[in-house]
């Protein structure tokens, strides 16, 4: 058994002039959020094996401040391109090729990808993956390779605005 995590970047700021979309920092919601929802994570004892996340700068810095909760080695988490700039085929190829050590891995990423992808993967309708929300998948596979639309059972889905009103 597998479970695979997509955690969508907390809230960035647009506010800054001539920052690149790449390059766009957390806000101060964002700032709240990504703290909470790690300790989310570490109160449930859902930790990761294995951390992967897009180069942007909003979603490693959300990955960042989980693993920091997670007490997740952050020199650990594999940073890449793909999950910025592709869609769900590119995101399932780097997960059909995941170390098959790992039993449990989170992605940091972006929409419209994740939400499509949380759709093609799981066997519960999201509508949309908020900012700093927690997808969960349970796999009934033995290897990463055999992950392909509709074997993920979603068991989680967790966001901010759930508990800040």
């Amino acid at each position: 058994m597998k479970k695979l995590f997509l955690i969508r970047h907390a809230k960035s700021s647009w506010d800054e002039q001539g920052v690149t979309d790449l390059k766009r920092p957390l806000n101060k919601r964002g700032k709240r959020d990504a703290p909470f929802m790690g300790k989310l994570l570490h109160k449930g004892m859902i930790i990761p094996e294995q951390i992967y996340s897009s180069p942007a700068v909003r979603a490693i810095t959300t990955a960042n401040i989980f693993a920091n909760e997670l007490k997740f080695e952050k020199k650990n988490i594999h940073v890449f391109e793909s999950i910025y700039s592709g869609g769900i085929r590119e995101l399932e190829d780097l997960i059909q090729n995941f170390d098959d050590d790992y039993n449990s891995v989170f992605i940091f990423g972006h929409n419209p990808t994740f939400t499509v992808y949380a759709n093609h993967l799981g066997d519960k309708y999201i509508a949309n993956m908020p900012t700093c929300s927690i997808v969960g998948f349970e796999l009934n596979v033995k290897r990463w390779a055999e992950v392909e639309r509709g074997k993920g059972k979603t068991f989680l889905f967790e966001y901010p605005k759930k508990y800040f009103k």
